[in-house]
């Protein structure tokens, strides 16, 4: 679940020349397995209410109550299976970090990890409802994705006594970003040596994907949760600091992303509903 101001992969927001965020908002919802749905649908100014703890995006909206994050989901699922998806979503963090890292040298896009080690309790429609591991964090940037990036994974990996996080990137000017930071459950924020870099089979799409692992282990899919023909998100295998441990891992390819001819396509997927009431 994400909720973007400025939606980067909202091809309306493309289209729009990226000049006023506030009007392409959106609340995406993945779920998975039987009765899967997506929600993506790209708003307009009107329906975005702000304050300092909560963000409303039309019918849905995330309230940060002082010691959980509740999300309320009342939004209409895209092609090919057209529902409503309503329910709650409940991240209960271990604690809250307070830090924040470049992305790039110039701060043009910044990965703030709120919570890499949370509790989620998930109650919405289509028989998703259960209780797990949860993560919180938010991406801002003042640029395209695409036009500071080639290509990035990101992966999350809960151990037994702390989570760890990788961010590997190739930016558009040819430079590097490899990252790693563990996480305890108090909050504490360390980086960590790299273990070096597998790679593993390319998704449905042929994205190609790698993650972090000790030396000699390959690490594998274990299930995929969403395949574009720019963007994978899989369930992933590897293994750190002799720990096998199987986490969220996403491989982004904005060199894919930016050609034209993909954008159609999305829109299919990203409906665009500029106009809401609020009724009050």
């Amino acid at each position: 679940m994400i909720g973007f101001i400025g939606s980067v992969f909202s091809p309306w927001y493309r289209w729009s020349g990226r000049k006023s965020p506030q009007n392409h908002v959106c609340l995406n919802v993945a779920t998975y397995g039987t009765g899967g749905r997506f929600t993506m649908t790209d708003r307009g100014r009107a329906a975005l209410r702000q304050s300092p703890d909560r963000l409303q995006i039309g019918p849905s909206s995330m309230h940060w109550t002082g010691r959980e994050l509740v999300v309320e989901v009342n939004e209409i699922s895209s092609l090919p299976l057209v529902s409503r998806v309503q329910g709650t979503i409940t991240l209960t963090p271990a604690a809250l970090t307070g830090v924040e890292a470049r992305l790039t040298p110039d701060a043009s896009h910044t990965w703030r990890p709120f919570a890499p080690i949370a509790r989620i309790k998930v109650d919405l429609s289509q028989g998703h409802s259960w209780e797990g591991h949860g993560y919180w964090d938010a991406n801002f940037g003042t640029a395209a994705l695409e036009a500071d990036f080639r290509f990035w994974t990101w992966g999350r990996f809960p151990l037994k006594d702390r989570t760890v996080c990788f961010y590997d990137a190739t930016r558009s000017d040819g430079s590097s970003l490899a990252l790693g930071v563990e996480v305890l459950r108090d909050g504490t924020v360390q980086e960590i040596a790299l273990p070096p870099v597998s790679p593993f089979r390319r998704s449905l799409w042929a994205v190609r994907r790698n993650t972090r692992a000790d030396p000699g282990f390959h690490p594998s899919q274990k299930m995929s949760l969403l395949d574009a023909p720019f963007y994978s998100r899989s369930l992933v295998e590897t293994k750190i600091d002799g720990e096998v441990t199987t986490g969220v891992h996403e491989a982004l390819d904005l060199v894919r992303y930016r050609q034209p001819w993909l954008k159609p396509m999305i829109a299919m997927r990203v409906p665009r509903r500029p106009g809401w009431d609020f009724k009050d």
